[in-house]
């Protein structure tokens, strides 16, 4: 009954809000359509790189943004592999640029000779187009991280493989490990991939320690959303900001500091560094993905997306369950390279060490784990000690690969 009271509460909320996010919505889009400046111009070639532009097509019609840094700071080419950096959940490829270019990875590896490429998923900012479909439309917005697993990682690897002609080394943090373990799970990609880093890997969430990811997945606020046909999950939205203020009201949460409530205690963040970030970030995703997420919260387990009931899974699967990914069938020999962190409350090292525990056949030459007792999420992509802690060893893992 406390759980049908919490949802009917929910549900009510949702509805005063739902005009407002549809007028929200229209106003991004206008600011959005004025703003077509691009990642490259805003982000990489303010610091003195140059910068190339790319548009990727996905076999399900999603058109996503692509950057290059084929050169660094000194103007050499690059004489290394390509690198593609692959970001997490509500974040978009800017994740890799937010801090001065001697703490940002993608500088980092321009600067050491490598050829970067960076990925923008479906709905962020500049990977909002489509060959029929406008981001107004529900159906846009249909798709959870299975879908990332099938159309968009393959479509971003393929297209960095025809254009370099070379195998890559492939960087995901949080959201983008978890694509990543699930395509190579199924014997995708690896003919094009030279390796795999995992930072803040993800494919078990059922120790998150996160108090407002829990309360957000034990009362089904992403459910209720998109229940009322709110497809789009906009954290900027009046909606969802209403919604997290109630999650926040309720006791044992604390949202005074709303990162470090998500990700934990990060330790070596630039708290300086938050308006620029707050210009760039959070961005919005499906509400279907963030369902499928909190359904990974209260199962414990990685399988497809679970749409409630027998016949509907029957139609889109074939059986009346979800299929599993299976991490215990990814290749024993690709060259893993896992960075993770004892202050992580989203990829908590219990979790962690189930996915090890599924990798127990691994080859112990091709699997390198750094754990930094210290470190939260957002740590491996913003600590301002992340080159010397992280990326140092991570570059010296390429190498041998």
């Amino acid at each position: 009954m406390a759980l049908i009271r919490k949802l009917i509460t929910t549900i009510l909320i949702v509805i005063f809000f739902v005009s407002i996010v549809s007028a929200a919505r229209n106003r991004l889009q206008i600011l959005s359509d004025q703003n077509e400046d691009g990642i490259c111009i805003s982000m990489v070639e303010t610091q003195g790189y140059g910068c190339e532009e790319h548009k990727v097509t996905t076999e399900d019609g999603y058109i996503l943004s692509l950057q290059r840094i084929p050169k660094g700071i000194s103007g050499k080419a690059a004489t290394k592999p390509p690198v593609l950096l692959q970001h997490g959940l509500l974040m978009d490829g800017i994740t890799w640029l937010l801090n001065p270019p001697d703490q940002s990875l993608a500088f980092i590896l321009a600067d050491e000779g490598y050829d970067v490429w960076i990925a923008n998923t479906r709905g962020t900012k500049y990977s909002q187009g489509h060959t029929s479909l406008s981001p107004q439309d529900p159906a846009y917005w249909e798709w959870s991280w299975d879908e990332l697993v099938d159309f968009d990682l393959p479509a971003t690897l393929k297209y960095v493989h025809d254009q370099t002609g070379q195998k890559l080394h492939y960087v995901g943090h949080s959201l983008g490990t978890l694509i990543a373990l699930a395509a190579i799970s199924q014997n995708k990609l690896v003919d094009m991939l030279r390796s795999a880093a995992l930072l803040s890997p993800i494919a078990y969430l059922g120790q998150v320690r996160s108090p407002l990811a829990k309360s957000a997945s034990k009362d089904f606020i992403a459910e209720g959303l998109y229940w009322l046909g709110i497809h789009e999950f906009d954290p900027r939205g009046d909606a969802v900001v209403k919604l997290l203020q109630k999650i926040c009201q309720d006791p044992g949460n604390n949202c005074s500091d709303l990162m470090s409530s998500f990700t934990g205690p990060n330790c070596c963040v630039n708290s300086s560094r938050t308006d620029i970030f707050l210009e760039h970030e959070p961005q919005a995703t499906a509400t279907k993905n963030m369902v499928h997420i909190a359904q990974m919260t209260r199962k414990g387990t990685i399988e497809k997306y679970d749409y409630g009931n027998d016949e509907e899974n029957n139609k889109h699967y074939g059986q009346p369950t979800p299929p599993k990914y299976i991490m215990a069938n990814i290749p024993n020999d690709i060259p893993l390279f896992l960075g993770y962190g004892g202050a992580d409350y989203l990829s908590d090292v219990t979790d962690v060490q189930t996915l090890l525990d599924k990798l127990q056949n691994h080859d112990p030459d091709k699997l390198v784990l750094q754990y930094r007792e210290d470190y939260a999420h957002a740590d491996f992509v913003f600590g301002m000690n992340a080159k010397q802690v992280v990326y140092n060893p991570l570059m010296a893992f390429f190498k041998l690969n």
